[in-house]
């Protein structure tokens, strides 16, 4: 069973210097910020949901947008706050069981999910993070020339089988 993470998406959008630099497009701000944490919480097996408050939207009801299995995006109905949603969401799943982060800055808002049992990260927790693990696979999985390492066998076999394998080539 992977862990839940309830993020305030626009918490995080007004932290993170590189979605603050993108806050004059607010939809691509967004786009890049779930585009982020769904590699997050593929690396992490964690099921992620992205919560916006409804921003300059009308109406009653409450917009989820499925993304891969484990990232759900959701904007909030109309009057209803992120903090009200995760706080309300939170709640559920700690009651049903599941290990709930919640990712936000706001002081008051962690204090009332830590007294729900569920965890806290910051803002600033969650994108050092986040930097530490796209570091963690540039240097494993990256495909520059310069950090490439050989998979040469002598260094995964004994010497005995090297010597073997080395007469095996010369006798043709």
């Amino acid at each position: 069973m992977a862990d839940f993470m309830l993020v305030d998406g626009y918490n995080v959008i007004n932290a993170w210097p590189e979605l603050v630099a993108l806050i004059e497009n607010l939809d691509y701000a967004r786009d890049r910020l779930v585009d982020i944490l769904s590699g997050y919480g593929a690396y992490k097996e964690y099921r992620i949901v992205i919560v916006f408050d409804a921003h300059a939207v009308a109406g009653e009801s409450t917009i989820f947008e499925v993304r891969p299995k484990w990232l759900e995006v959701v904007f909030t109905k109309e009057g209803e706050t992120a903090d009200s949603y995760i706080e309300k969401k939170a709640y559920q799943l700690v009651r049903q069981g599941e290990v709930v982060h919640v990712v936000t800055s706001d002081r008051a808002e962690q204090l009332t999910v830590l007294g729900m049992g569920a965890w806290r990260i910051s803002v600033r927790e969650l994108l050092n993070e986040v930097l530490a693990i796209e570091k963690c696979l540039r240097e494993d999985y990256g495909e520059s020339v310069f950090n490439h390492r050989r998979q040469e066998i002598g260094g995964r076999v004994g010497r005995d089988i090297m010597e073997k394998l080395d007469e095996m080539r010369r006798r043709g």
